[in-house]
C-alpha cells in the first residue's frame, strides 16, 4: 500500500508536513516518503540535523520534568507534533501521575495519530487548533474542560514560533497566551536561530519549509527570541548559570559545556515564570 493510500482522510500525502518530518528525524514511523525526502534535502546541507532535533527534544523532556517537580500539574503543549514516542505526558507523568496534558496541533495527521498514541493514556487530550488563534484555542470546549486557568499552567511552545512571520507578530501572540495564565504559571519556549549558521544550510531549511503544509522557517536572532520572555522571570537553565536564554541542548544539562554541540546551537530556549 502506498503512503498516499495510507493517509487518513484530510491528509495530503504528497506535501511534506513539519510534524511528520520531525517524527522521521527522531526515528519514528508516522511519516511518508515525501517527508523523508524533504528531511534528506535538509540533511544534505545540515549534517547535524539529528543532533539539533534531539537537543530540542531533550529540552522539552527535561523542562517539563522540572516543571512537574515544581508542582505544576497542567500543561498545554501547542504545536505538539506528537512524534512516535517520548512525548510530554511520558516525561511529566513519571513525576506527577495526576498531571493533565492538553496537546494542540493543526495538522490532521497529528490528530489521527493522537487517537492511537494517546489511547489509554490518562490525563491527556488532543484538540485541533492553531497557535495563531489564542482565543479559539483557549476557549475550546476541551481546553475549558481540562484546564483550570485560576491555577498555574505550563505553556509549551517548542519550535512553534518560527512558523509565524514577523508581520503576524509572534511576540504579541505569546503575550496574549501568557496574559490568560495565572501568576505562577510558566512559559517553556524554544525557537530556531540562524546565528552562527552556514547560509546555504539556513536557505535550505527555509526553502524546504516554505514548500511544506505549514509554510514557515523564520529563524530569529537571540535578541528577537529573548523578546518572547518580556515581563517574565527566566529560570537559570543549569547550575551556576545566569537567568537567561541558552542553546537548547544546554537547558537542564549536567555538563552545559559538553551539551554545547553544533546541533544544539540551532535553537535558543528558556523556561520563565509569570510573577505573582
Amino acid at each position: 500500500m502506498s503512503d498516499i493510500e495510507q493517509a487518513p482522510p484530510g491528509v495530503d500525502g504528497t506535501v511534506p508536513s513539519p510534524a511528520r518530518m520531525y517524527d522521521y528525524i527522531l526515528g519514528g514511523s508516522a511519516n511518508f516518503a515525501v517527508d523523508r525526502e524533504a528531511v534528506e534535502r535538509v540533511r544534505a546541507q545540515m549534517p547535524d540535523l539529528e543532533d539539533a532535533a534531539w537537543a530540542n527534544r531533550g529540552f522539552l523532556q527535561r523542562s517539563v520534568r522540572w516543571l512537574a517537580e515544581q508542582g505544576v500539574r497542567q500543561f498545554i503543549d501547542i504545536g505538539a507534533g506528537l512524534p512516535t514516542g517520548n512525548n510530554t505526558h511520558d516525561a511529566v507523568q513519571k513525576v506527577a501521575p495526576d498531571a493533565r496534558i492538553l496537546y494542540v496541533d493543526n495538522d490532521p495527521m497529528v490528530a489521527a495519530h493522537a487517537k492511537t498514541l494517546l489511547e489509554g493514556a490518562s490525563g491527556t487530550a488532543f484538540i485541533t487548533a492553531d497557535f495563531r488563534d489564542p482565543e479559539g484555542l483557549l476557549g475550546h470546549e476541551q481546553t475549558r474542560a481540562m484546564i483550570d486557568f485560576a491555577r498555574p499552567v505550563a505553556l509549551l511552545l517548542v519550535t512553534v514560533t518560527h512558523f509565524v512571520p514577523d508581520e503576524e507578530d509572534p511576540w504579541g501572540l505569546v503575550r496574549r497566551y501568557v496574559s490568560r495564565l495565572a501568576p505562577g504559571s510558566y512559559l517553556a519556549l524554544s525557537a530556531i536561530t540562524s546565528e552562527r549558521q552556514i547560509d546555504r544550510a539556513v536557505d535550505t531549511v527555509r526553502s524546504v519549509y516554505a514548500g511544506s503544509s505549514s509554510p514557515g522557517g523564520f529563524p530569529r536572532s537571540r535578541a528577537e527570541i529573548e523578546r518572547y520572555f518580556t515581563g517574565l522571570e527566566i529560570v537559570p537553565p543549569y547550575d551556576n548559570a545566569p537567568a537567561e536564554i541558552c542553546y537548547v541542548g544546554q537547558w537542564g544539562a549536567v555538563d552545559a559545556d559538553d551539551a554545547d554541540t553544533d546541533g544544539s546551537r540551532w535553537g535558543y530556549c528558556a523556561v520563565a515564570r509569570k510573577p505573582e
